[in-house]
Parts: structure tokens; sequence; C-alpha cells
């Protein structure tokens, strides 16, 4: 029974496949983010529009630390492609408390997987935040937008923004998680999550 809890070679495939797949979906989608108003407007497309490969994922999971995994690779990648060390953090952090969620319906559950696809989905808001404690230290990093960019951007994400950014991330991550089951009906049906 315990060999049956360990992650093997076709898990972490499975990770491997649907990571990328995320990350070339939310990659397409950060793209909007070059105009100043659509960046905040992120933590909603990205959990809305992610959430459709990452519920087809959530059909392969049947082990503790995949979700995990998953969180970290995304967090990883959001890093290395520029966006601080925040989202790493965050996708280890909510990625182990997804999977927590998730595990404690024995990935049968489709509320859990829907809750823990909102938690997992705060690594989308991380991006966001050093915006409001490293506001310089985030626009030293970007002046090839342009003063106009950075004034647009400064005017925006007002620090009252950061719980709503927050909430939404949540709320939108739970939503595409919805959206995505709805799309996918037969996947989970079959991979009997109910």
């Amino acid at each position: 029974m315990k060999q049956e809890t360990k992650l093997k070679g076709k898990d972490l495939i499975n990770v491997g496949i649907y990571a990328a797949i995320y990350c070339v979906v939310v990659m397409l989608a950060a793209m909007l983010g070059y105009i100043p108003i659509m960046l905040p407007l992120l933590v909603v497309i990205c959990p809305l529009i992610g959430s459709i490969p990452m519920m087809l994922f959530m059909t392969k999971v049947k082990k503790f630390g995949m979700v995990t995994l998953m969180g970290t690779i995304i967090g990883l990648f959001l890093w290395i492609t520029g966006m601080g060390y925040w989202p790493f953090i965050f996708g280890v952090v909510c990625g182990f408390a997804a999977d927590l969620l998730d595990k404690s319906g024995n990935y049968q559950s489709a509320a859990k997987t829907v809750i823990g696809n909102g938690i997992l989905h705060l690594t989308i808001f991380a991006n966001m935040i050093p915006l409001y404690i490293d506001r310089e230290g985030y626009f030293s990093t970007r002046q090839e937008f342009g003063q106009e960019y950075i004034t647009s951007l400064t005017n925006i994400m007002q620090p009252w923004t950061a719980p709503v950014l927050l909430i939404a991330s949540v709320a939108c991550g739970m939503i595409g998680a919805l959206i995505g089951q709805k799309l996918l009906k037969k996947h989970f049906a079959k991979a009997g999550i109910v």
C-alpha cells in the first residue's frame, strides 16, 4: 500500500506535461500585461483560462505531492520569467495547501478540487506583491516599458487594490475550476471525481 502512495515516473510525467500546458496558457494570457490596465486583471484572466488544463490535470491526480509539485513548477516558472521570487514561495505553500485539501477528499471531491484550485491560484496574485511592497525595485527592471506605462500602472495599483486582487485570484480560480469541470465532465466522471 505504501508503494501506491509514492510518486512514480508516470505521475511525474503527468505533472510535467500539465505544468507545461498551464505555463504556456498563462504566459499567452500574461502578454496582456503590456497594457497597464490589463496587468491587475491577470488575476482574473489567468485563473479562468488556466483552470481548464488544471482541471484536466486533476483527473490524473491520485497521489499526494502531485499538486504540490505542480504549484512549485508554476512558481519556479514565474520566477525564472522575471516575476520575482514571491510566486515561487506562493507556488510551494499554496500547492501544498491545495494538495492537503484535495487529499482530504481522496482526490475525488469536486468541491474540494474547486477550493484547492482557488488556493493554488494565489500564485498568480503573488506576481503583484512587488508592486505593493517594492515598487521602485519592480519598475527598475521594467524601464524599457517607458515612463507612461510606469505612471499608469502606479496610478492603477493603489494599496487598496491588494485585497481586491487577492480575493479575485481565489474566486476566479474557483470559477475557472467550475468551468473546467463542466467542460471536462466526461473526464471527471471517468476519473470518479464527484
